[in-house]
């Protein structure tokens, strides 16, 4: 995943994950086998439809998605959602 040119953003290690933070907000969680993504409904739902390896958010719920990184979706794909995901917090 490519986090360079999203802007200022933290990174808080909790015990089996890792938060990427924007002003106090999570927008992007490394656990260890998924990662889960900030993402709008809509498209969250989509997406689940589409790939099997796409479910909803353990950590944001509706308002996000979590993915088991199996190639479904590519490298370039999971770098727009985690833009969106930045922009989308605030």
């Amino acid at each position: 995943m490519n986090l360079e040119n999203l802007g200022p953003y933290e990174v808080k290690q909790e015990e089996d994950r890792k938060l990427y933070l924007k002003s106090g907000k999570a927008f992007f969680i490394e656990n260890p086998h998924t990662i889960e993504i900030r993402t709008d409904q809509k498209l969250g739902k989509l997406l689940q439809e589409k790939y099997e390896s796409v479910m909803e958010s353990r950590y944001f719920g509706k308002a996000g998605i979590e993915i088991v990184p199996s190639g479904q979706l590519t490298g370039d794909e999971i770098d727009d959602l985690v833009r969106l995901s930045y922009n989308l917090t605030s």
